[in-house]
């Protein structure tokens, strides 16, 4: 007697499968706030904000006279172009390089990001999810009041469950107010850090004509230029030498951010999934690493070893200090 044939076997299911399943959903009364990274970032760009006031009030003179305070609040205002959707859309094709998702994009992206946003509470519809075109790394980004972007390599290599966590992640920016802050912190700074590099080109330009014409004008440039130096820290209160130090305070605010998203896609039940991305990512990294150092050993040279002060201007902490805050949230819990 024949034995009929046997149905293939199911498929094992991924240990991070997601299931997005439809269902109620529960909104937050209170769906993102300021947490004090985010704080800590605006208070950071307070001396750059200060000096660009005093830059804009300067430029807006000539022109406005005693109104030069309306340049001022018009500038000022300007900054509202943080959350005007028009704006963030320009922003998301021409500066981060972003595109509206495709119809098959949009049915894999679209259920995981709603069960991401009912897990912590938050609309759905208030950010918008976009894609940025790199089959090669493992990212995504959260930036002005509503973008949420994902490589196309997160997108067709990450399983569902690795999926959610990275995107839990980048709402973590949204909802503790990283995104926002950090680019209005970055807007307003623009016009004093201009000024800076005007005055550091034409600090240059003096030099150089000053020692070309004789040692003596150059000495009496130097000085002239260190007594001006020496009046503006006075004048200034000390600014200037705030915001020579801003950049490695940012740097230790952006790294204590990440951890804060790390631990919001936590939270929401994205632990093991996060774990197992970050693996990935040092996984990448040391081949990248490993690829240069041949490549370094073929022509003869070798790999540099990474600064100090490239470690304190870091953005993102290391892969092994993130999976190290995240072993709370992999800890198997006891019975209640």
């Amino acid at each position: 007697m024949a034995i009929p044939p046997q149905p293939p076997a199911p498929a094992p299911r991924h240990a991070h499968r997601l299931c997005t399943d439809q269902r109620r959903v529960h909104l937050r009364a209170r769906q993102r706030h300021a947490d004090a990274t985010a704080l800590g970032a605006l208070l950071i760009h307070l001396p750059f904000f200060l000096c660009s006031v005093a830059v804009v009030a300067l430029l807006s003179a000539p022109a406005l006279g005693d109104l030069a305070f309306l340049g001022v609040l018009g500038w000022l205002a300007t900054g509202l172009l943080v959350f005007h959707r028009p704006t963030e859309s320009l922003a998301a094709r021409r500066v981060l390089g972003l595109r509206r998702p495709t119809p098959q994009e949009s049915s894999r992206l679209t259920p995981v990001w709603r069960e991401v946003t009912a897990r912590a509470g938050v609309d759905a519809t208030t950010y918008t999810l976009w894609i940025e075109e790199n089959d090669t790394d493992l990212n995504a980004v959260a930036a002005a009041g509503h973008i949420v972007g994902v490589t196309t390599f997160s997108l067709g290599r990450l399983p569902d469950g690795e999926l959610a966590a990275v995107l839990a992640h980048e709402l973590g920016h949204h909802v503790g107010g990283h995104a926002w802050a950090s680019l209005l912190g970055h807007w307003y700074a623009l016009p004093a850090r201009l000024a800076y590099r005007a005055v550091r080109f034409l600090t240059a330009l003096i030099l150089r004509v000053a020692a070309s014409i004789s040692a003596l004008g150059h000495l009496l440039v130097v000085l002239l230029l260190g007594y001006f130096a020496l009046a503006t820290l006075t004048t200034l209160y000390g600014l200037p030498l705030l915001i020579l130090a801003a950049p490695y305070a940012l740097a230790a605010v952006g790294r204590r951010a990440e951890l804060r998203a790390d631990q919001h896609a936590a939270a929401l039940g994205f632990a093991p999934m996060l774990a197992s991305v970050l693996h990935q990512m040092h996984e990448a990294d040391q081949a990248a690493r490993h690829q240069a150092a041949l490549a370094a050993r073929a022509a003869g040279t070798r790999l540099p070893e990474e600064s100090a002060m490239a470690k304190l201007l870091a953005t993102h902490p290391d892969h092994h200090t993130r999976l190290h805050h995240l072993q709370p949230w992999l800890q198997p819990r006891p019975p209640r």
